[in-house]
C-alpha cells in the first residue's frame, strides 16, 4: 500500500528476532486488511522509531495500564527484563487478552479489565467488571507509584487525571497510540 503509514508499537524485546508487532485487524480499514493478506516473510517497509516509550526503574512500584493492543509495549519492556509490576489490561470481552502467560510470569498481578457483555464471566484467574480508572478508584492502595499508560486517548486522559487527584507524588509515562476511527 504505496504512502499509507501507521504507528504501530513493537512487542518484541530489543534482542528478539523477527520483530513482533501486536496489530489488531480492522475489517474495512485501510491498512490492516492488506498486512493481514500478507504471507509469512513478506517485505514491508518501516521508518521510525518516533517515540520514547520506555521503562524507568525507580523505588516506587510500577502499575502498567494499557486499553486494547495498547499491551504491546508492556510485552517489549517485560522481554526486556521488566518484572514486578501490576498490570491493568482494559478490554471489552475476555478473547481480546493479549500475551497472557508472558504477563503471568513476570507481574506481580495481573488485572483484566472487561468492559464488554460477558464482563462478568470471565474465566480469568482475576478480572474485574469495568474500565481500569475504575479499578484504580476502588482497589488500587494510596500511594506513590510510576504509571505507564499505553492505548486511548481518553483513558490515558482519565487515568492521568484520577492519578494527580487520588495518587499525590506519583508519576505518569504515556503513549497514546489511536485517537480516532481507522486502523
Amino acid at each position: 500500500m504505496q504512502g499509507l503509514e501507521r504507528d504501530y508499537s513493537i512487542a518484541s524485546g530489543p534482542e528478539d528476532t523477527p520483530l513482533a508487532l501486536l496489530i489488531r485487524h480492522v475489517p474495512g480499514g485501510a491498512l490492516t486488511p492488506f498486512l493481514a493478506s500478507l504471507p509469512p516473510g513478506a517485505d514491508i517497509d518501516f521508518s521510525g522509531p518516533r517515540g520514547h516509550f520506555a521503562f524507568r526503574p525507580s523505588d516506587r512500584p510500577a502499575v502498567f495500564v494499557a486499553t486494547g493492543t495498547g499491551i504491546g509495549p508492556f510485552a517489549a519492556m517485560v522481554r526486556s527484563g521488566v518484572r514486578d509490576f501490576l498490570l491493568l489490561h482494559g478490554v471489552r470481552e475476555p478473547e481480546d487478552v493479549c500475551y497472557e502467560d508472558l504477563f503471568q510470569s513476570a507481574a506481580r498481578e495481573v488485572v483484566h479489565c472487561l468492559t464488554g457483555q460477558g464482563s462478568g464471566q470471565s474465566p480469568r484467574p482475576v478480572a474485574f467488571p469495568g474500565r481500569v480508572t475504575a479499578y484504580l478508584e476502588t482497589n488500587l492502595a494510596q500511594g506513590a507509584y510510576d504509571f505507564y499508560l499505553c492505548g486511548r486517548e481518553e483513558m490515558i486522559r482519565d487515568v492521568t487525571l484520577l492519578v494527580d487527584e487520588a495518587f499525590p507524588g506519583s508519576r505518569v509515562y504515556a503513549e497514546i497510540f489511536f485517537s480516532g476511527p481507522g486502523d
